[in-house]
């Protein structure tokens, strides 16, 4: 099946709103918890599996999704995962008990792996050409980076006009239009062999061990972190990547060849993804905190006020950032934009318990969208151009899984570093107030540090692209 230009950008279009889906729906259920326990009876302790229940599924399994796709065909894969997602969104929509939900979030974490892991797979597919690669990514970048904050806006619209039953069932026209246009617009690839092998002993370990160690890490404040039951789930966790790791050095078709490891920008850029992604939790969901608990602001209020910055990634995404890909590298711009993206986590790190929108949120927000903006395009692009097209559906699982692990991993620590500063400060006579924007200050100065240790990973370690000059059209990447 040929791909003419046109064809091309449509079917990238079409791809960025299936994993805007995708994107959407790890976020856009925060606004909605509330009313979803009033509705089903939840407890304080078991609303949290609506989150986690997706979490678990979504992170175990993108490494195999992206094994799956490589070696039967990465559209098949993505329709295959877009309908899963969209069954289970309907589940999700219709459900009036606990179980119900519980459950069919999980089928949407395995669904949302499968397509995320193979949607970058088949953009590098679709755009062989550098500056057309770099512009695609950018969109793409942009959706991802994005979809986040746009969660938290429509989920509080949806949810104050509608219900929350709404937050998913949204999902379900989209997710039929998605398939419709993919089976139209993607080429139709088949993969490198329905027959070839398939590592089952490393599948199994690999997803058992990140599900345990996502299970113990989003449990862990509750638990306790030095508890024997995370500690000892931390501890089967490193066991079963161990043997993971055994496994992989055996078989004949490892799921992920060590190999892959000895690219110096795809160890780099996954090492960046995962501190980054921290970095990115911290400012999204710290903040959220913040403006709702210290300022008061509405849900929608919250979604509005992320605005800012979402209008700014985009315009770095959508072409900025491409450009600066092409002409100055990898290098410069990812470690420009942590280092801008550090900066305004250290101006939430001073926003005091009275401040305002204006002299304490929106510079903040234009300093961390002016940074994801630029940061986003060359991390993905470091990850994905030093791979055999072969291994393209691998080195997409492994990224997005670093992006999902450190931004687990992140939350749970900073949350964590957050109550108990929030502890400390109450127990020696603070306001409940300026204690919980104490402990927000703390999460906020570690996240700062975990973005300006990614930049200067990246800086120091990345291969980049050799410049362009400003009139030159490069034709592809040529390592430095």
């Amino acid at each position: 099946m040929t791909v003419d230009n046109r064809q091309r950008w449509l079917a990238l279009y079409v791809l960025c709103l299936g994993s805007l889906m995708i994107v959407l729906d790890a976020t856009i259920v925060n606004v909605a918890l509330p009313s979803i326990r009033e509705d089903l009876g939840f407890s304080e302790t078991s609303l949290a599996w609506v989150v986690n229940a997706y979490l678990l599924t979504y992170g175990g399994l993108l490494l195999l999704g992206g094994r799956l796709g490589d070696l039967y065909g990465h559209r098949r894969l993505f329709i295959f995962g877009i309908t899963l997602f969209t069954l289970s969104s309907l589940a999700c929509g219709l459900s009036t008990t606990q179980g119900m939900l519980v459950a069919a979030r999980s089928v949407q974490g395995v669904g949302g792996a499968i397509a995320s892991a193979v949607s970058l797979s088949l953009i590098m597919t679709l755009f062989t050409e550098t500056a057309e690669r770099a512009k695609a990514m950018g969109f793409f970048g942009f959706v991802a980076s994005g979809g986040g904050t746009l969660g938290v806006l429509l989920g509080g619209v949806l949810t104050d006009s509608l219900s929350w039953h709404w937050i998913f069932l949204v999902n379900v026209p989209i997710g039929i239009v998605v398939c419709t246009l993919c089976l139209r617009l993607l080429p139709a690839g088949q993969g490198g062999g329905g027959g070839g092998k398939l590592d089952l002993p490393g599948a199994v370990t690999v997803t058992a061990a990140l599900m345990v160690a996502v299970y113990a890490i989003v449990n862990g404040n509750d638990n306790g972190w030095t508890s024997f039951e995370t500690l000892g789930l931390l501890g089967l966790a490193v066991v079963l990547l161990g043997a993971f790791l055994v496994i992989e050095s055996r078989v004949s078709a490892p799921l992920m060849p060590l190999g892959l490891f000895r690219h110096r920008n795809v160890a780099t850029a996954n090492a960046v993804g995962v501190l980054w992604a921290a970095a990115m939790f911290a400012w999204f969901f710290l903040a959220a905190l913040y403006l709702q608990l210290v300022l008061g602001y509405s849900p929608l209020e919250v979604g509005l006020a992320f605005a800012p910055s979402t209008v700014i990634m985009g315009a770095f995404s959508l072409g900025l950032s491409a450009k600066l890909v092409i002409r100055f590298g990898y290098r410069l711009p990812l470690s420009a934009g942590l280092t801008l993206a550090a900066g305004g986590l250290l101006l939430f790190a001073r926003a005091p318990v009275d401040g305002t929108f204006v002299v304490d949120v929106l510079p903040a927000m234009i300093l961390l969208g002016f940074g994801a903006g630029m940061a986003f395009n060359p991390v993905l692009m470091a990850a994905m151009n030093d791979v055999d097209p072969s291994e393209a559906g691998l080195a997409s699982g492994v990224v997005n899984t670093s992006f999902m692990m450190g931004g687990a991993v992140g939350l749970a620590v900073l949350a964590s570093v957050a109550a108990s500063r929030t502890d400390s400060l109450r127990a020696s006579g603070e306001d409940a107030v300026h204690a919980l924007t104490g402990g927000y200050h703390t999460a906020f100065l570690i996240g700062a540090l975990f973005a300006l240790v990614a930049a200067a990973l990246g800086s120091a370690l990345l291969r980049s692209p050799r410049p362009a000059a400003v009139d030159e059209e490069p034709a592809e990447l040529v390592e430095v």
